[in-house]
């Protein structure tokens, strides 16, 4: 796929910031005139949304390659629907997750392998891989506490999983940071967003000119 576009995703465990993180560099860049678009995993589109709803609901029972699977669908009608045409017209588009987070609470927390989900995203991508990718590190216990304080809704499927679970993953996304190129792993913990939006605009200016 021949793009003129840029494709940026947040990654990270929950609570980190991602959504944050996105928002705010949403606005920055809109207020610099760029063609931006704003999306997430899974999201994106109303059949993906409509698969968030199944994947989040807090009183179903999912099993792991189930799981993988539905995020894959999700995913493949998000690249099609909003991705690919956006980039190939030349925007900029920001993702709050993207297929590695598939690599690493499929594939590292859940057990099915990180080599076999990798399989399954080449598949779905293709040639629709990041730029660039933030991971967004922070301990579980602080992420955790950040959800509990901002809202008053119960935890979702995900957020409820046990503390072992939410450890899993942060060590899955910091494993997954040592091993790829294009990755910037940026620490959260208690920092306050400016800060690290500031981090990330800095980056984004060296390696893009944006």
């Amino acid at each position: 796929m021949k793009k003129n576009g840029l494709f940026i995703v947040f990654e990270g465990p929950e609570g980190s910031g991602k959504s944050t993180q996105a928002k705010l560099l949403y606005k920055y860049l809109r207020n610099k005139n760029y063609d931006v678009v704003l999306t997430r995993e899974p999201g994106g589109t109303k059949v993906a949304e409509m698969i968030r709803e199944i994947l989040l609901h807090k009183d179903i029972k999912i099993f792991p390659l189930t799981e993988l699977l539905l995020y894959e669908s999700a995913r493949a009608q998000h690249i099609q629907e909003i991705i690919k045409p956006s980039l190939l017209k030349g925007k900029i588009v920001i993702s709050d997750r993207f297929s590695d987070a598939s690599l690493v609470y499929q594939g590292y927390a859940r057990g099915l392998g990180m080599k076999f989900v990798k399989k399954i995203n080449d598949i779905v991508v293709k040639d629709t891989y990041p730029d660039i990718t933030f991971i967004l590190d922070v301990t579980p216990e602080e992420g955790l506490a950040r959800i509990k304080n901002r809202t008053k809704k119960k935890f979702d499927r995900l957020e409820n999983e046990n503390i072992e679970f939410h450890k899993k993953i942060r060590r899955g996304y910091l494993k997954l940071a040592k091993n790829k190129e294009n990755f910037y792993l940026i620490s959260t913990e208690g920092r306050i967003p400016q800060k690290v939006h500031k981090e990330i605009i800095k980056v984004l200016v060296k390696k893009f000119s944006l």
